[in-house]
């Protein structure tokens, strides 16, 4: 059985999925398997993919294929099908550094018996710089103190290797039909309401944000996925912990995500007094995402893009 599965969920990315392929060869430490969970590509991925597993790589490679239904549903299935120790995912965009996964065993070797939930590191940049702030100079962190500014650092992209026994405990994630971009994020940070992560104030993998990511899509995203983020708003919202301008700011984005999706507004609300605040900034903040996706489809439709 391997330390750590590393899984990809890859939608017809077979132009760039080499790049983490190349990665994996350069490990200074095989101790993995490599699972590429593809999301119903109709490129070359599956040919691309089975060539490498005829090729002696040192290390495992699995393959699966699935409809397309999102990020969060390729987690479901590496989650489900992941027999070793921890867990990371790494984006069909991104590749690991070439001593991460000796890293990452080295430093899980080394605090394992404390029941920590799993480890969190950096995120770089290929020019090698971090992506946010570092993480505070301590032997571990929770998920949900790093998301409401309990630590006072600027959040960025992180990679967190996750114990597979606790990924399966809050998983499957719940899947919302014909939606594709709920957060699966949200499996980090339910384990972290109970456990925290050790810090690796390394960076071990390096981030590219390609045109198609998510990154770049977030107002598409909150109108093809408002019963998702209306979802993730909720559990946000029930942070108890969390300060005021933080819960108000989610109130805000769940009222929208309420309008969008039209679902109830007050029913599933933790805290009623404040949604009702938050909605006339709700209903502002919908009539700008609308505004913003129009503005730019019709420019799409005045200047359409040429192909090469």
């Amino acid at each position: 059985m391997p330390f750590i599965t590393v899984f990809t969920p890859t939608y017809n990315r077979a132009y760039c999925l080499h790049k983490g392929y190349e990665s994996l060869r350069r490990q200074t430490c095989k101790d993995f398997v490599w699972m590429i969970i593809d999301d119903g590509s109709t490129d070359n991925t599956r040919q691309l993919v089975e060539q490498w597993m005829q090729t002696d790589n040192g290390f495992e490679i699995k393959y699966f294929y699935k409809e397309n239904g999102g990020l969060y549903t390729g987690y479901n299935m590496a989650i489900r099908e992941a027999e070793s120790e921890l867990c990371v995912c790494v984006d069909s965009d991104d590749y690991l550094k070439d001593n991460a996964i000796e890293l990452i065993k080295e430093v899980w070797n080394k605090y394992r018996d404390k029941d920590y939930a799993g480890i969190v590191a950096l995120d770089c940049f290929e020019d090698g710089k971090i992506i946010g702030d570092p993480l505070p100079e301590r032997e571990s962190v929770n998920l949900i103190d790093l998301l409401i500014g309990t630590y006072s650092i600027k959040n960025g992209d992180r990679k967190n290797f996750v114990r597979t026994d606790l990924y399966k405990k809050y998983t499957p994630m719940k899947e919302f039909p014909g939606e594709r971009d709920y957060s699966p994020h949200i499996l980090h940070l339910k384990i972290s309401e109970n456990r925290d992560f050790i810090v690796l104030n390394e960076p071990v993998c390096v981030v590219e944000y390609q045109v198609d990511g998510m990154t770049n899509t977030i107002f598409k995203q909150y109108l093809r996925s408002p019963n998702s983020f209306r979802e993730m708003r909720l559990f946000d919202m029930s942070l108890k912990k969390a300060p005021l301008q933080f819960r108000f700011k989610k109130h805000i984005h769940y009222v929208s995500s309420c309008l969008i999706s039209r679902k109830p507004l007050l029913q599933d609300s933790p805290d009623k007094m404040l949604t009702l605040t938050a909605f006339p900034f709700g209903v502002i903040f919908t009539v700008f995402i609308y505004m913003t996706y129009f503005k730019e489809y019709i420019c799409n439709c005045l200047n359409p893009k040429k192909d090469n």
